[in-house]
């Protein structure tokens, strides 16, 4: 191999976006939430930025107003194959050049913004959740209550430390003690290991999923012989519904087994997930959808909780001034800059993304109307074309964005969908599909359940061509077992 040193001249055309480009997609991409805490962050480091109140005069709007009455085109940044969009990127270049960013030091905020900031903090503590109880801390609770030897309320709280999110201990509680440990203090720990299964929620403490379930039964609780039998030896049985071998083995009836089995769905495998920290974070919706008099649906973006922005005129007035210096002057350049570049990515999200929240409404009419089962198979190429944006901006738009409707709130995502054609040359989305699966397995008959082959055959009858393999692999994404353990055997 031939290795050589030297210079060589290369030409390559690149296409490299300018800081302030990359904040707008940035900007454009974040919800509700996510914008009011990159509007805090802004406001905080920028002293140039004031929130607008809703009684400013005229001229403290006149700012505002020149951006509203900017066109599309002067207002969107748009990357698009097959364009250079050359004077969006110099003009970007040529403000990141003429006031670079750079500049750390900042003027002492006073004590009114100050004050403003500490409320603002208060409030934002006084809203944080409280720390739910956890399964360690209802069970220490109940070990407290206990009269018992020191020494195995000890070993104990160590069990209770070791148990998993599900209330299982997969630790073998032999590694639990110490190497020397002698068999006095094997049989302390036993028997809190004895303490700790006897707490609630029944079954916590269980090393495996037998022990677990059969700590959660006693001889009062009906068919006991059956489900102790079922747990011991059966679950696998169960699991894939051989019912006639579990007959054979146990001799009890076919009627009894499902007895026992529904009774047995009553236990909980996973005793200790209800303390797991199940809180879903509230959804507030970017966007709104109206209906107008003439009965079209409108979406406005919803934009209430995003703080009105505009430049601070004292330090416009201070530019201005003769007694500031060159430094003060060069300082505030660079931040007004900043601050005017939010204000026009947040005027742009706004705008983009209630375009393109429009044109998605426009298209899935049906879906409003009469739910998400007659959703119309949608790409975001197609909105991109429609509103003339690059895809990724529609991707980004609709990004974890939510929207409000009478059916409900939606996230915008939900609005796209794959599809197929039927024979009948329309369009089927994936998700009709799935409905319609489930709707011919609801009505198999159970005795003789239908197999994959069959249900591919059922659907072709409905015009759909689906391959087996989709047809088994939407099948275990619902959730629904196969032929054989779908079977009912008491049906004959």
């Amino acid at each position: 191999m031939r290795m050589s040193f030297g210079l060589e001249q290369k030409m390559v055309q690149k296409q490299v976006l300018a800081p302030r480009m990359i904040q707008s997609m940035e900007i454009l991409q974040l919800p509700v939430l996510a914008l009011q805490e990159k509007i805090e962050q802004e406001m905080n480091e920028n002293p140039m930025l004031e929130v607008q109140e809703q009684e400013a005069s005229d001229s403290e709007d006149s700012s505002q107003d020149e951006y509203d009455s900017r066109s599309d085109s002067e207002e969107e940044f748009v990357v698009e194959d097959g364009k250079d969009n050359a004077d969006d990127f110099e003009r970007l270049l040529e403000m990141d050049q003429q006031y670079p960013d750079t500049f750390d030091e900042r003027p002492q905020r006073s004590s009114g913004q100050m004050e403003e900031d500490a409320e603002r903090r208060m409030d934002a503590l006084a809203n944080v959740q409280s720390r739910p109880e956890t399964l360690q801390d209802h069970l220490d609770h109940q070990l407290y209550e206990l009269t018992i030897e020191p020494l195995v309320r000890e070993w104990a709280e160590r069990i209770i430390s070791a148990l998993d999110s599900n209330g299982y201990l997969t630790t073998n509680l032999e590694d639990l003690l110490p190497a020397d440990a002698d068999d006095e203090l094997k049989d302390t720990a036993q028997e809190a290991l004895h303490v700790v299964q006897s707490l609630d929620p029944a079954g916590v403490g269980a090393r495996d999923l037998r022990e677990c379930l059969l700590l959660q039964i006693d001889p009062s609780r009906m068919f006991y012989d059956e489900l102790r039998t079922l747990i011991m030896n059966h679950l696998e049985d169960l699991r894939d519904n051989r019912l006639p071998q579990i007959q054979k083995a146990t001799g009890f009836s076919i009627e009894r087994i499902q007895a026992a089995w529904s009774e047995l769905r009553r236990l909980d495998p996973k005793p200790g997930s209800i303390y797991n920290d199940s809180h879903v974070a509230n959804v507030i919706p970017d966007l709104i959808l109206d209906i107008d008099e003439d009965g079209r649906y409108v979406v406005q973006a919803e934009d209430r909780d995003i703080p009105q922005l505009r430049i601070s005129n004292y330090y416009r007035e201070r530019l201005s001034s003769p007694t500031a210096t060159r430094e003060e002057k060069e300082f505030i350049k660079r931040k007004l800059n900043a601050a005017q570049w939010l204000i026009d990515a947040i005027i742009q999200r706004q705008n983009t993304l209630s375009r393109v929240a429009q044109a998605i409404v426009d298209y899935q009419k049906d879906f409003i109307d009469n739910g998400p089962e007659h959703i119309t198979p949608l790409k975001m190429q197609q909105i991109a074309d429609q509103v003339g944006v690059h895809v990724t901006t529609v991707s980004r738009a609709v990004d974890d964005k939510y929207i409000q409707t009478p059916r409900g709130i939606f996230p915008l995502k939900a609005f796209f969908a794959g599809g197929t054609v039927n024979e009948a040359g329309e369009e089927v989305t994936w998700d009709q599909i799935r409905l319609r699966l489930q709707e011919v397995i609801d009505n198999e008959d159970k005795a003789k359940p239908l197999s994959d082959d069959d249900l591919v055959k059922k659907l072709k009858d409905d015009g759909l061509n689906v391959a087996r393999r989709t047809v088994t692999k939407y099948r275990k994404k619902m959730g629904i077992p196969s032929s054989r353990q779908r079977r009912d055997w008491s049906k004959k």
